[in-house]
C-alpha cells in the first residue's frame, strides 16, 4: 500500500468514527456520569479529595500559600500531563539483565491503545492510583513546610485527577461533543489513537502544551501510524517470535 493510500485510509477511519458518533444515539451527561461511577478510580480520588478537604478545613490557618499552591499546580499540570503521557504511559519495555522493566500503567496503556472502546481500560488502574495517593500523602507531609499546605496540595491534586479521569472517560464514551472546546479535545485525542500515537498527547487542554512541544501538527500532514493500536509494535514482535 502506498503512502497516499495509507493516508487516505487514516482520514476515512477518523471520518467514520465521527459519523458513528453522530449516528449513535447520543449518551446524556447523566448516563455518562452513571457509567463513570461504576469504576473504582473516581471513587478513590473522590475519597482522597474528601478526606484532604475535611482535614484542611479542620486545621484552618489559611494563608496566601493556599492560593499559590492551586495556581502553580493547575499551571504546571498541562506539561506534567504531556511528560507522563510520553515517558510513562508510552514507556517501551526495557531489559536490565534478566529483568524486564515494564510498569503496570504502561502495560495497561498499551491495552488501551489496542482497544480504545474498552471503557475499563480508559481509567487509571486502581493499583497505580493507590500508589499515587500514598506518594502524594508522603509528599504533602514531608515536602511542604506545614501540614496545612501539604493538605492543600493533596486536595488540589485529587481534584485535578478527577478532572483528568472524567475528561478522558468522556472522550472515549458515547457522549456527543456539543461545545467547541470539548470537540477539540475529542478530535485531538482520536487523532492520537487512530492516526498517529506520536502526536496529540494532551487530554485536558486543547493543544496548548502540544504546540509548545511540537506535537500538534496539521493532521493532514501526518501519515497514519501502523503502531497506533500496537504501541512499539510489541504485539507484532510477539507474533513473530511465536511463529
Amino acid at each position: 500500500m502506498s503512502t497516499d493510500d495509507i493516508d487516505a485510509t487514516a482520514r476515512r477511519q477518523v471520518a467514520a468514527e465521527e459519523r458513528r458518533m453522530r449516528s449513535r444515539r447520543s449518551m446524556t451527561l447523566r448516563a455518562a456520569f452513571a457509567e463513570f461511577l461504576r469504576h473504582p478510580s473516581p471513587w478513590i480520588m473522590a475519597a482522597f479529595l474528601l478526606i484532604a478537604l475535611t482535614a484542611r478545613m479542620w486545621l484552618g490557618d489559611w494563608g496566601i500559600a493556599d492560593l499559590l499552591v492551586p495556581v502553580v499546580m493547575v499551571a504546571s499540570f498541562p506539561p506534567a500531563e504531556w511528560l507522563i503521557h510520553v515517558f510513562v504511559l508510552h514507556w517501551r519495555p526495557k531489559r536490565l539483565g534478566p529483568v524486564t522493566i515494564d510498569p503496570l500503567v504502561a502495560r495497561k496503556h498499551r491495552e488501551h491503545h489496542s482497544d480504545p472502546r474498552d471503557i475499563p481500560l480508559v481509567f487509571i488502574p486502581w493499583q497505580v492510583l493507590v500508589t499515587v495517593v500514598l506518594a502524594a500523602v508522603a509528599v504533602g507531609l514531608v515536602v511542604f513546610a506545614s501540614p496545612q499546605r501539604g493538605l492543600t496540595f493533596m486536595m488540589v491534586l485529587a481534584a485535578i485527577g478527577l478532572v483528568y479521569e472524567w475528561t478522558h472517560y468522556l472522550i472515549h464514551s458515547d457522549y456527543r461533543p456539543r461545545h467547541a472546546f470539548y470537540r477539540t479535545l475529542w478530535r485531538n485525542h482520536r487523532f492520537h489513537h487512530y492516526r498517529n500515537e506520536h502526536y496529540w498527547f494532551a487530554v485536558t487542554t486543547a493543544g496548548t502544551v502540544d504546540r509548545l512541544m511540537h506535537t500538534y501538527p496539521d493532521p493532514e500532514s501526518i501519515e497514519k501510524s501502523p503502531t497506533a493500536k500496537d504501541l512499539h509494535a510489541l504485539q507484532a514482535d510477539h507474533r513473530a517470535v511465536r511463529s
